[in-house]
């Protein structure tokens, strides 16, 4: 049995502030504390002066947290991959959280548009590790040779904090990079794309009526998508970890992060790619 996150008694937290001070990692009591509120689906004050390396530290407590909740880590997500996005969010590196089973949902499905304390959507793709190859590979060449699938994804963050805009790498790194829910599109073989259709392909969101609402391009995500991969790997590398066959990868964000409407339908579009892929949601 799960055991349930109670909102623990926190000292020296501002609580009634816009910003919570941390002066090293979290405490497993903050770590807790801001586990119940992503459960809970309430806003959590913004820290202010956390580094990346306590930022990590303090993820790291988060997510052993959520575990509790949630089954299994199935997979990583690179987050600030897209320099567009980067400079939203004042910080020139990418940044790594996990992706949970319970987050992923199948192509078409309804969620509630409140689904998070603060819901966002975005155009994102998801790629599945073969085998344990993908650890040595240093270009995106080297990792075809070991990933197997694409899957059309659209991600579903939540930023959680109560002043989105003072939001930067560190807390990004510390909320799991946001990671909320995603809706995964039918697996389309590595065997049928080739490594310049990847960078060259066109992201398309539409709505229900097929208007375009945002686009971006593969080359949009470090050059070349694939390289979010080489960065994921080389990241969990730093701390002991490596990647296993069957993991997903979420590779970054093709698009402006938009909020949902209810009674919205967003379909992602891969144009370029072998019958032109696609995957969609519905906002209720």
């Amino acid at each position: 049995m799960k055991k349930f996150i109670t909102l623990p008694v926190i000292t020296a937290i501002a609580l009634f502030s816009t910003e919570t001070v941390f002066a090293e990692c979290p405490t497993a009591t903050e770590a807790a504390h801001l586990a119940a509120l992503y459960m809970n689906k309430q806003l959590f004050s913004n820290p202010a002066d956390l580094s990346i390396a306590d930022a990590q530290c303090g993820r790291d407590k988060f997510v052993g947290f959520l575990s509790q909740q949630l089954t299994k880590i199935v997979g990583y997500k690179a987050g600030l991959t897209n320099p567009a996005v980067q400079k939203k969010f004042n910080h020139d590196q990418p940044v790594l959280g996990v992706i949970f089973q319970e987050m992923l949902l199948p192509d078409g499905s309804e969620v509630p548009v409140n689904f998070g304390a603060r819901p966002l959507f975005e155009a994102d793709l998801l790629v599945r590790v073969k085998d344990v190859g993908i650890n040595q590979a240093k270009t995106p060449e080297q990792v075809m040779e070991h990933i197997d699938a694409i899957i059309p994804f659209i991600e579903l963050p939540d930023l959680l904090v109560q002043e989105p805009t003072k939001l930067n790498g560190a807390t990004l790194t510390y909320i799991n990079v946001g990671a909320r829910l995603g809706i995964t599109g039918k697996p389309v073989s590595i065997k049928e794309i080739t490594v310049s259709q990847l960078a060259d392909m066109s992201i398309r969101i539409v709505d229900g009526d097929h208007n375009e609402i945002d686009r971006g391009s593969g080359s949009d995500i470090m050059g070349h998508p694939l390289n979010a991969v080489v960065w994921i790997a080389q990241d969990l590398a730093r701390s002991g970890h490596q990647l296993k066959a069957g993991d997903l990868l979420s590779l970054g964000s093709f698009s402006k992060l938009r909020p949902p409407k209810a009674g919205q339908t967003i379909r992602v579009v891969y144009e370029g790619i072998k019958d032109t892929p696609s995957v969609s949601v519905k906002f209720r």
